[in-house]
């Protein structure tokens, strides 16, 4: 085991300044017990070395520069603490083991104690993030790796460290591994799917979510066989649809059968229609099919509230499901207004399941309310009818689901179950040739439902959702589906920013800069200024006392994303940066420039960022060309606003920063054009083309770094159009292994910047993806349809398709406007009048319309803009590009002649 100079100098370093602690310790506590007691003499001498012990090992063992903080202390404090547990612990056991071996005890619980400070500081307390070494790790020479591995290989078992030593060649050096958010998400995901594969495959006598009853049927192409695989999860159909009311925090979820989960990661609702005799229709286990045979179908309605339907056929039976939620913000009810209808006698079943959309989710406790009109789960959540039920049934796991025992007789008020998959129905008689409609109302949060407030809490709900919408940019096309997913898009926009972004409702029911700078540019683009400011003003409260913008580790993209997107605020509202923001952004831009590599290495990654894994979905920790971009725009926004404050200074220095870093990516990306004989600009300096080029993009779309012709730009566009398209979208093989749509846009919005027509194709591939109720999740199964990882309404993906949209319409290129680069013939050839507006841009909103005449198109627009106009250029596809005269708010052009 090679320890190199400059660790073994530390340890050397450590051990003089333990020596010169205890030295310390021992000359206070020596002369102050002459005048004190001892207690008191031992607890002075022991803060003194503690304090004189925190200063040594910083700056002089560890060379730590960051200035000191009440975490960094508590953290010495608490290793210490530790460190005193271990010493006595260890020498109370050896003494035990071998009495009177006082000094054998004395010099092993002292090396132990040593050996867990010297970690502890050096990797946790005072950990320096290196810049041009490979990164060491704690276990790459803790003196236990030769007891873990030896242990680990007479049980049979891989050597664990040596397949860590393993793992760690196949991505670039980096300080964080893996960021302890995403380990976290990661372990909760598979403890539930280690759970499911215990609880589902010998009991396929239940009744389970859609995904399940797909994914386990060797007849469907959702198939996945579970061989060797410890956890099942949902691969094929992660589709739900949040309902919720503007500014609330609770988004009960949808499926895509009518699956209702009320809560965060809860249990869910469920809805049967069981005949006398003959098949029943359970709708998680119905084909999406055709008329005439069994069906289910979906769609979102908008208006007043969102409101999702699902309706369900078979044979005879039908079953239509409305779910929404009602109330204010504070006090929100999901209500599900629930119709069954047969023509035969049957039974509408109303069944509480221990599962969501994920799978597995307890219910240990069910009981009646007191007025039998609903249930108590788990001792603490409510459900209510407005109906009787005929009857109740309940069941434990050790009697199977309820569904087999709803023929069963009992007058049962309560179950417990100990597994957690209890489950409940609540029964209600249909007769022949009518049809019987329940109200369900579960409140999600623990203030009681006043039923003679029922007219209130709809009337709250409208209310909210019109006030949110206000001002909202009205687009009117001749597409009706790309008119209704742009609407839904603002819809998800508003619900999931309660005041921070949420990218999804629920496994990305988290914040991260980096969607929320896509998310607020697309809510600022459709005019929801306050909205965006709203959230703007949490930034703040998430950057830490060396200017890192963090959400979570290892994210060196988060702090350009920031910046950018406060500029973008700024200039697209014409609001002056407020006071309050200075500081903030100073820092910032400082911490971008001190976390650059030295610009004079000797290696292709010469002054730009260090490894990390980036935007997660572009593969290994690499040194992402994706970070450097938002490094560049950050140090870009920390320059325009620092000449605001007339910091003249800091303006030019981040302005240089800029430059000089832009000058690293170019040298850096002339080494890569020699190595790959192209131009095309790959994920990293270090990877070969692959999909995950496809975060360079983001040099063109959407900071605009490079020109909308740049070839590497170009070429890098037609690499993954020629390579990575899966059924007219973008395949992406990094972690999604699906279709991913808001990387489609991307990939689109490169080529209209461009003038290249197949933007269009993109396009329209994406809204071929998106759900029945106009989402999309994060990426798509290619055979399914269904989304296959990530969360099942991806917020960044609505944002996406928003600004796409509106890029269409208007977008800025420099200092002049671009109008209607994006409105393509087929929408012409409607006939109808096509209008967008009012939408905000870096020069003020303009409102623009598109009106066929005859054989003429009338461009018509309207701008209130900050200060003088712009310049603007109509360039319709199909249509030459023409530079409009000032002072101008319309152009005819004719439609060309076809040959």
């Amino acid at each position: 085991m090679k320890i190199d100079t400059k660790d073994r100098k530390g340890i050397i370093r450590f051990l003089i300044a333990g020596v010169t602690i205890n030295a310390v310790d021992f000359s206070i506590y020596y002369t102050l017990f002459h005048f004190l007691s001892f207690s008191l003499s031992k607890g002075i001498s022991f803060v003194c070395a503690g304090a004189i012990g925190y200063l040594l090992n910083k700056f002089w063992t560890f060379k730590y520069s960051n200035p000191p903080s009440y975490t960094e202390v508590g953290k010495y404090a608490l290793v210490n603490f530790l460190a005193l547990g271990i010493n006595v612990l260890t020498n109370q056991i050896i003494l035990n083991l071998w009495p009177g071996a006082i000094g054998v005890a004395l010099i092993i619980a002292t090396g132990l104690t040593g050996i867990f400070t010297f970690v502890c500081f050096k990797w946790w307390v005072f950990r320096v993030f290196l810049k041009e070494k490979v990164y060491s790790t704690w276990w790459k020479w803790f003196p236990f790796r030769f007891i873990v591995s030896t242990v680990a290989r007479r049980q049979g078992f891989l050597d664990p460290i040596k397949l860590i030593f393993q793992m760690e060649n196949f991505s670039q050096p980096s300080e964080v591994a893996a960021p302890m958010e995403l380990l976290r998400s990661g372990i909760v995901l598979h403890a539930r799917g280690l759970i499911n594969s215990i609880a589902i495959q010998h009991n396929l006598d239940w009744i389970w979510p859609h995904w399940v009853e797909c994914q386990y049927n060797p007849r469907s192409e959702a198939f996945i066989p579970r061989s060797f695989s410890l956890t099942q999860i949902n691969l094929t159909h992660r589709n739900w649809t949040a309902l919720g009311v503007p500014n609330g925090t609770e988004f009960p979820l949808v499926g895509p059968r009518g699956l209702v989960t009320p809560f965060y990661d809860s249990w869910s609702i469920d809805c049967w229609i069981i005949q006398d005799e003959g098949e029943p229709l359970i709708p998680s286990r119905l084909p999406a099919g055709q008329e005439g045979i069994p069906k289910v179908s979906q769609r979102l309605d908008l208006g007043d509230n969102i409101c999702v339907t699902t309706e369900s056929s078979l044979n005879q039976l039908k079953l239509k499901l409305e779910a929404q939620v009602i109330g204010s913000a504070q006090a929100p009810i999901c209500q599900i207004k629930i119709r069954g209808s047969a023509f035969v006698n049957a039974r509408l079943v109303i069944s509480l399941r221990p599962y969501n959309p994920e799978g597995v989710s307890f219910i240990n406790n069910i009981s009646l309310l007191d007025d039998s009109l609903g249930w108590l789960v788990n001792k603490k959540n409510l459900i209510y009818f407005d109906k009787l039920p005929d009857r109740y049934v309940f069941s434990d796991y050790n009697r199977g689901d309820v569904y087999s025992r709803l023929s069963s007789d009992g007058d049962e008020k309560e179950i417990s179950c100990k597994v957690g998959m209890a489950s409940a129905a609540a029964l209600y008689i249909l007769e022949a040739g009518k049809s019987e409609e329940i109200n369900v109302l579960v409140p999600l949060t623990k203030n009681k439902i006043e039923k003679e407030s029922y007219v209130d809490y709809q009337d709250a709900t409208k209310l909210a959702w019109k006030k949110s919408l206000q001002g909202a940019c009205s687009l009117q096309i001749p597409d009706k589906h790309f008119q209704f997913l742009y609407e839904a898009a603002i819809y998800t926009m508003v619900l999931h920013s309660p005041k921070e972004v949420y990218p999804g409702p629920y496994i990305y029911r988290r914040f991260w800069f980096r969607d929320a700078a896509f998310i607020l540019n697309a809510l600022l683009s459709v005019g929801l200024k306050d909205r965006v400011l709203r959230a703007l003003d949490c930034f703040r409260a998430r950057q830490t006392a060396q200017g890192y913008f963090f959400s979570q580790e290892g994210e060196w993209d988060s702090n350009g994303e920031a910046l950018w997107i406060m500029r973008q605020y700024c200039e697209m509202t014409g609001i002056l940066p407020l006071k309050e923001w200075k500081e903030s952004i100073i820092k910032a831009g400082k911490w971008i420039c001190k976390k650059r590599l030295p610009a004079d290495l000797q290696s292709p990654h010469a002054g730009l960022l260090p490894s990390g894994f980036s935007a997660e979905h572009l593969g290994p920790n690499d040194f992402y060309y994706w970070d450097d971009f938002w490094g560049i725009a950050g140090l870009k926004a920390a320059a325009f606003f620092s000449a605001f404050y007339k910091d003249n200074n800091q303006a030019i220095y981040f302005k240089s920063q800029s430059e000089g870093f832009l000058n690293s990516i170019n040298q850096s990306l002339k080494k890569i054009e020699f190595r790959l004989k192209r131009q095309a600009i790959p994920a990293s300096p270090y990877r070969r083309m692959d999909s995950g080029a496809i975060g360079s993009l983001v040099a063109s779309y959407p900071l605009r770094i490079f020109n909308e012709s740049d070839p590497r730009i170009l070429d890098t566009a037609n690499f993954l159009m020629n390579k990575c398209l899966v059924h007219g979208g973008f395949f992406h093989d990094m972690t999604h292994s699906g279709i991913n749509p808001y990387l489609t846009l991307h990939l689109a919005q490169v080529l209209l910047r461009a003038g290249d027509n197949r933007y269009f194709g993109l396009m329209s591939a994406v809204a071929k993806l998106a759900s029945p109720t106009g989402q999309w999740p994060e990426s798509v199964h290619p055979r399914t349809g269904g989304g296959c990882m990530g969360d099942g309404q991806h917020v960044w993906a609505a944002a996406e398709w928003v600004l796409m949209i509106r890029n269409c319409f208007v977008r800025e290129e420099g200092n002049q406007l671009i109008l209607c680069s994006g409105i393509p013939r087929i929408w012409l050839e409607k006939n109808e009048t096509i209008s967008f507006g009012p939408a905000p841009t870096t020069f003020g909103d303009i409102q623009i319309s598109i009106k066929p005449q005859g054989q003429n198109i009338l461009v018509e627009w309207h701008g209130k803009w900050f200060a003088q106009e712009p310049p603007i250029d109509v360039q319709l596809p199909g249509f030459a590009k023409v530079r409009v005269a000032l002072k101008t708010n319309s152009l005819e052009l004719k439609l060309p002649v076809e040959k």
